[in-house]
């Protein structure tokens, strides 16, 4: 497997292709054509607003693609991955009922189903297999909307690609539906150094079996295309060789890769075009549009996507990844893109990319913004434009470019990208919709912000530049945070660092740039690259704003911040954190992969419960270190990974009811435990050691209590 030289800029193309896709197809997921073109005619461009709904949405095409290719790294990378690790991945980042899928039950979605199997030990490829589950059930859709990462992981190498498509698409399919994600995984990985769609085609065809239903539809879609000029008299044929009447369940692969295949053909390499044919044609949109979206991205790039209306302005790059993992929820395509070329460098041995030392927002990518938008308030409406510029860069190639437009007192230009749900309006909508946005904030009180920033050689007069963020306050409204002010003369350069000491204790919303001036100006200033590191150091505990004297919450957003990986998590008991775990083990989660050396401290009170502790560097339902409270009255670090493992043991002697103040710190292999400041443990994990991660309070089987958790920085 080698890496063309366009090979980055080209998964990007697959990942906006694949976002773009899906934003068009989602609002009227599962109409009829007939339904389509009544009530919104030809699809031509986004039409969110005319059914009133969000354009950038969580969803399972999105979520379930890229959280399930994180079994790669976390298996290290083992380019022979099993089908049984994958399977343990969903484990670990799936919160049942919660996040990524849709959660219909036993025997009716066909990835509930598969948690299920998995859940209660049966490993895939059997967890998803018709001998298990029925043909019906097991060969829906769900296995190909997953597939798209990977391909992307394979460029070049299609029979890889489909190979490994065959053992993620088994977790939870057998049957046609593990063709058909192989035969899109195949044309994808060669789209990567092949451009002619019939020979894309023919690669796809060879990596399943010539007596399939897929490989039959296929040739005969083909066939229509050769003989029948009319994309819809062909649409027709599908839907009535093929259609939803033919495949029962309640989204069969068959009917719906069918479309993929007729509007790649009749699309004639024309995104817009291709997308608007398979979303008028109807059935299951967002997934079919999200297939064919990448697929077209990585064949022909990002002047593909770019050449017909603006698909990319409305996106900003942004996108929702809720799992097990908060901290990666609130992400970007760039973001993505990287996690995906490096996750294919490491199957190679190859070291990863870090564009300008690893900033969490480098707009490195043509045209990307990384969420950056022009915020909408009194002060800033209309002020200003961002622009993904060449140039203009310290560390790297591009930058981005704030067009500022009359600013002056009272006036000024803000861009900023969220680092959390940006508001609880937004929250509430995805809860209600059944795709809840489970998220961490990526940003903590306690690190040290960076931003390189430079001021446009032809500005007419300095410019004054600040880093801001808007936390959340009382009410769950949004308050305006300001870093140090530095003065940018035409033509200078400057770092900001801004160590993050505030008073507001809610979660941190959004970051950005605000350019203000003592008098009426216009300029630019760029944005070369703003990141974060270090520990937080901060106490997460219920806000004293945020109950009234009637026990009524006031404000939310601080438990939203909290992945609630727990059976109850209910806000109306005194205490901050009543957690309840009915059986197994359930966590309360919060934090960032970024996270690595630290320590995490709380006082704990274990009810009628089998174990109860902290945790740090969590990484999901299934990855994490744990200080627990053990049966028998013992202390124990515990190392969750494939399994439970015991680290280390003392009988120290607790006892139900009693409160405990637990410390845990974790600094490279090192890991150390305390216990009402006595100091019990001090080893070192060599074997696969967890190297960063959340913190959160581990409750199994039972009811545990606590008011606060502390994370701080070691020393």
């Amino acid at each position: 497997m080698t890496f063309q030289k366009d090979y980055t800029e080209r998964v990007y193309a697959g990942v906006l292709g694949k976002l773009i896709g899906v934003y068009l197809g989602r609002p009227f997921e599962g109409w009829s054509y007939d339904m389509i073109m009544e009530h919104l005619g030809e699809i031509n461009y986004y039409v969110h607003e005319k059914l009133d709904v969000p354009l950038i949405v969580t969803d399972d095409d999105i979520s379930g693609t890229f959280a399930f290719l994180k079994a790669m790294p976390d298996y290290d990378h083992d380019k022979n991955l099993t089908a049984a690790q994958i399977g343990q991945t969903w484990l670990n980042y799936l919160i049942e009922e919660r996040t990524v899928l849709w959660w219909g039950g036993l025997g009716n979605s066909t990835e509930h189903t598969a948690y299920l199997r998995l859940k209660n030990g049966i490993q895939a490829p059997e967890s998803g297999s018709i001998a298990l589950n029925s043909k019906v059930v097991a060969e829906q859709i769900g296995s190909q909307i997953f597939i798209d990462g990977w391909a992307m992981v394979a460029p070049g190498d299609p029979e890889y690609a489909a190979d490994l498509a065959g053992r993620a698409a088994s977790v939870s399919h057998d049957g046609e539906a593990i063709y058909g994600a192989q035969v899109i995984a195949a044309m994808e990985a060669q789209a990567f150094v092949e451009s002619d769609t019939n020979k894309l085609l023919d690669v796809g065809m060879s990596v399943i079996p010539k007596d399939s239903v897929i490989h039959q539809m296929i040739g005969e879609i083909r066939e229509w295309h050769a003989s029948e000029p009319d994309w819809r008299k062909a649409r027709e044929r599908l839907a009535a060789s093929y259609g939803y009447d033919k495949y029962g369940g309640n989204c069969h692969m068959v009917p719906n890769h069918g479309l993929i295949i007729h509007s790649l053909l009749y699309g004639e390499d024309d995104f817009q075009k291709s997308l608007m044919m398979v979303n008028t044609s109807g059935w299951d949109t967002d997934c079919n549009s999200g297939n064919l979206g990448c697929l077209l991205g990585i064949k022909n790039g990002l002047d593909s996507i770019n050449a017909g209306p603006d698909f990319r302005g409305p996106v900003a790059d942004r996108l929702y990844l809720p799992t097990a993992d908060g901290g990666s929820a609130i992400n970007d395509a760039v973001t993505v893109t990287y996690d995906v070329v490096n996750t294919a460098r490491g199957m190679v041995g190859e070291a990863p990319l870090a564009p300008k030392d690893g900033a969490r927002f480098h707009f490195e990518m043509p045209g990307s913004v990384q969420g950056f938008q022009i915020e909408d308030s009194i002060e800033s409406k209309g002020t200003a434009t961002v622009e993904n510029v060449m140039g203009n860069s310290s560390k790297g190639e591009r930058s981005l470019a704030i067009h500022c437009n009359r600013i002056a007192p009272g006036r000024v230009a803000r861009a900023a990208t969220p680092t959390f749900t940006p508001s609880k309006e937004v929250s509430d909508y995805f809860s209600s919709r059944g795709y809840a946005l489970h998220a961490s904030p990526t940003l903590y009180a306690g690190q040290t912000v960076q931003a390189g920033v430079m001021a446009d050689n032809s500005n007419k007069s300095p410019l004054t530049v600040s880093v801001y963020l808007n936390v959340f306050g009382e009410k769950d409204e949004l308050v305006l945070v300001r870093g140090p002010q530095i003065e940018l003369a035409p033509g200078a350069r400057q770092q900001i660092e801004w160590l993050l000491d505030l008073d507001e204790d809610g979660p941190i919303a959004k970051i950005g740039i605000e350019v203000s001036s003592g008098k009426a100006a216009d300029g630019t200033v760029y944005l070369d690259y703003l990141g974060w590191d270090g520990a937080p150091n901060i106490t997460l505990r219920r806000p004293d704003h945020a109950r009234n004297s009637r026990w009524e919450l006031t404000a939310e957003m601080w438990r939203k911040a909290w992945i609630d990986g727990i059976d109850e998590y209910n806000p109306r008991f005194p205490e901050a954190f009543r957690l309840v775990q009915n059986s197994g083990t359930g966590l309360l989660m919060q934090g960032t992969r970024q996270w690595t050396d630290y320590e995490v401290s709380s006082e704990i009170t274990p009810h009628m419960v089998k174990s109860a502790g902290v945790g740090a560097r969590v990484q999901g339902m299934k990855r994490y270190y744990g200080l627990m409270l053990a049966p028998d009255g013992k202390a124990q670090i515990v190392k969750a990974l494939d399994g439970n493992t015991v680290l280390a043991e003392k009988d120290i002697g607790w006892s139900l009811l009693g409160t405990y103040h637990l410390k845990m710190q974790v600094s490279g292999n090192r890991i150390q435990g305390w216990v009402d400041g006595k100091h019990l443990f001090d080893i070192e994990d060599n074997d696969r050691p967890l190297t960063g991660g959340a913190i959160a309070l581990i409750c199994e089987e039972g009811r545990m209590a606590s008011e606060a958790v502390t994370v701080a920085p070691i020393g």
